[in-house]
């Protein structure tokens, strides 16, 4: 405790000198925590949109058909028969300029099924969905998200109204709710959206065939995402003479996987930059400590001549380069904390919270006292190694 109190007196007595040292430390630490803070941050918040779209959903893509194309027939064949699969949803999208009265507006348009609704939890705020004979009969009518109706309307009560998407006209069946404002929501940006039958869609964008490349599969209750894959996986290497190349099934848990992956290995990349700059400041401390070795070289002559031992005075030196660098260590996760508070306050309205990691930071603190006491090593047993004779006469 001694040794502590005399170290921070030593600090204390050289402010600035000691303040400019520990910066380098400050600045490794601030690296560490916030690179590291603000990528599991926005990894957890990509992560908890990704499991928003449904946990049981699976996604199918279909490259090469064989001569013998998946039609929407078949997707209500297969959840006829397959107790596993619970709905299968057809995917397709265009762009389109929708207007209404004078507005216009970029759309992305869906083409879908009834089962859309089920798959992508939605919730409906005003009208009905898409229906299995608006999709029978190419009935031009749409459903859009509350943002999209007050956007190019004015309002959100549109039930009825027309809008006119690439000059085909399409009446308003159904409004649905807006979800908070979230990750996807700030990347779609202005970009409005509308669902329309999935044969209307063909219609749409010009597209003669009535075959489905993409579709989405949901999970029976009762059954895993794993028992409906190997359904599907079953069905299409039928269909497909065993070409596992003609097709490709994706599920949430493997985007989930990837993006733990990819978190992982920029921590590491992170990490590894912000240690760089920790080592960076470990210079810097023990360069400052051979100054101070040097200042003190009287001191140090004083105290063996009277008896300190040469452990004493290695120790001495030892705690005060450790002490530096904890301090340091200190303000750095301080001002990594204020840094993180003003970075979510500035993306609150994407509803992302950054906030420390609780493992960078202990791992910060004893990455900081390793560099402590290997850098400060070196000047300490400096010091304990002086002969108090040759000390003593040190500078005249």
């Amino acid at each position: 405790m001694l040794s502590v109190k005399m170290a921070l007196r030593s600090i204390g007595a050289n402010k600035l000198r000691a303040a400019l040292t520990m910066l380098g430390i400050i600045i490794g630490v601030m690296a560490l925590v916030v690179l590291v803070s603000l990528v599991d941050s926005a990894t957890s918040s990509i992560t908890e949109e990704v499991s928003s779209l449904g946990s049981s959903l699976l996604t199918v893509r279909v490259s090469d058909d064989k001569g013998r194309p998946v039609k929407l027939e078949d997707l209500q064949t297969w959840v006829d028969q397959e107790p596993a699969v619970a709905a299968v949803a057809p995917y397709a999208t265009t762009t389109a300029t929708g207007k209404y009265g004078t507005e216009s507006a970029s759309f992305n348009v869906y083409g879908v099924t009834p089962d859309e609704y089920k798959i992508q939890n939605m919730q409906l705020t005003l009208g009905r969905f898409i229906a299995s004979s608006d999709v029978r009969n190419n009935s031009r009518v749409c459903v859009v998200p509350e943002k999209t109706a007050v956007d190019l309307i004015g309002y959100s009560d549109c039930l009825g109204k027309e809008i006119s998407l690439n000059g085909v006209k399409y009446t308003i069946i159904g409004v649905l709710k807006d979800e908070d404002e979230s990750l996807a929501s700030i990347l779609m940006g202005s970009l409005k959206i509308a669902y329309i039958p999935y044969t209307s869609l063909i219609r749409l964008s010009t597209d003669t065939g009535a075959t489905v490349s993409t579709f989405y599969i949901g999970a029976a209750e009762g059954y895993t995402l794993d028992q409906a894959e190997k359904v599907m996986t079953d069905l299409l290497m039928t269909r497909f003479d065993d070409d596992d190349d003609a097709f490709a099934i994706s599920s949430q848990n493997m985007i989930e996987e990837a993006m733990e992956s990819i978190s992982s290995l920029l921590n590491i990349l992170l990490g590894g930059i912000a240690a760089i700059s920790l080592i960076v400041g470990g210079i810097g401390i023990m360069n400052i400590m051979l100054v101070t070795v040097t200042e003190r070289t009287r001191e140090i002559g004083i105290r063996k001549a009277i008896g300190a031992s040469r452990r004493t005075i290695l120790v001495q030196f030892l705690i005060e380069a450790v002490v530096l660098c904890m301090m340091g260590c200190a303000l750095g996760i301080f001002v990594s904390w204020g840094i993180l508070q003003i970075i979510s306050t500035i993306t609150a309205s994407a509803s992302i919270s950054f906030h420390l990691n609780g493992r960078v930071v202990l791992l910060s603190v004893l990455f900081c006292f390793l560099i402590g006491v290997i850098f400060g090593l070196y000047p300490a047993n400096q010091a304990a190694k002086m002969k108090p004779i040759d000390a003593l006469h040190y500078g005249g």
